[in-house]
């Protein structure tokens, strides 16, 4: 009945947006893209807002509720429930992680674009301003601490320093090197635009050596995440072929013991993989 309705649903909604994407190719010919996204269906205007404010964590939680119908215990609802906040911890550790690489891309720019301004004659801390001005307006912030850079730099400051500040954030440690660099060259009197060149070159090369030990372990962290989802293959296996193994694990004593075992050792087994994984990538 489950499987009836799931498809039923499934086959509406296709009918639905291929009629959808008929009428808007029909419309597309006389009216121009701004009509079209206002007469667009209310529907579908409410799932896109739905996509942009509902987290991935949620589906834990419509899983279980899934699985706690068909199995008709409420042991999976308790699973989902407590499988959110796992879930939304993954997803912060992730959306850090590509902070933190944007952040180190917004660096290697900046240096890139205050080389270029300094080697064609303007004065550092003018540079320095134009360069964080743009990267701003792109998106590409440095960090929160850029306001203590600007002020540094625009009211005569101490702009190593406040690199130095601004390198404590996730990503942005390359500050640390455009902070030696400044401090030579206003001391010292040394070329800012060769040492600033030789940094981006430097810190490109290291974000080349991460992306590509990345790739080489995305072949690994594909093959624990494959394993992991084996036995869920084998739950709609026992299913097709009328086992009923959700019946059986939910709701005898040697099935119950079978899944506490067996859950205890999926999550073991995945954590100590992905553990293999990020140890190389620190390492």
């Amino acid at each position: 009945m489950w499987a009836a309705a799931v498809c039923a649903g499934s086959a509406a909604l296709l009918l639905m947006d291929r009629r959808g994407h008929e009428s808007r190719r029909a419309r597309s010919l006389f009216e121009d893209t701004k009509t079209e996204l206002t007469e667009a269906r209310p529907w579908r205007r409410t799932l896109a807002a739905g996509r942009g404010r509902v987290r991935h964590e949620w589906w834990c939680l419509a899983a279980g509720s899934a699985v706690a119908l068909l199995g008709e215990s409420v042991l999976p609802l308790v699973v989902g429930v407590a499988g959110v906040p796992v879930a939304a911890r993954v997803r912060r550790a992730r959306d850090a992680r590509r902070e933190r690489g944007r952040r180190g891309d917004a660096v290697i720019a900046l240096c890139g674009e205050l080389a270029g301004d300094v080697r064609a004659g303007r004065q550092p801390a003018e540079s320095l301003r134009r360069a964080l001005d743009e990267a701003t307006a792109a998106g590409a912030g440095v960090g929160a601490s850029r306001s203590a850079v600007l002020a540094a730099a625009r009211f005569g400051g101490d702009v190593p320093e406040a690199l130095r500040q601004a390198a404590r954030e996730p990503g942005a440690e390359g500050l640390l090197g455009l902070a030696a660099c400044w401090r030579v060259a206003v001391d010292r009197g040394a070329g800012l635009g060769a040492g600033l060149e030789r940094l981006e070159g430097a810190l490109r090369a290291e974000r080349d050596r991460r992306a590509d030990l990345r790739a080489q372990l995305a072949g690994a962290r594909s093959t624990a995440v494959m394993l992991a989802g084996l036995p869920v293959l084998g739950l709609l296996m026992g299913s097709a072929l009328g086992a009923q193994p959700l019946r059986v694990l939910l709701h005898t004593g040697p099935g119950l013991a079978c899944l506490a075992a067996g859950g205890v050792l999926e999550a073991a087994g995945v954590w100590w993989a992905l553990r293999i994984v990020r140890g190389a990538e620190e390492r």
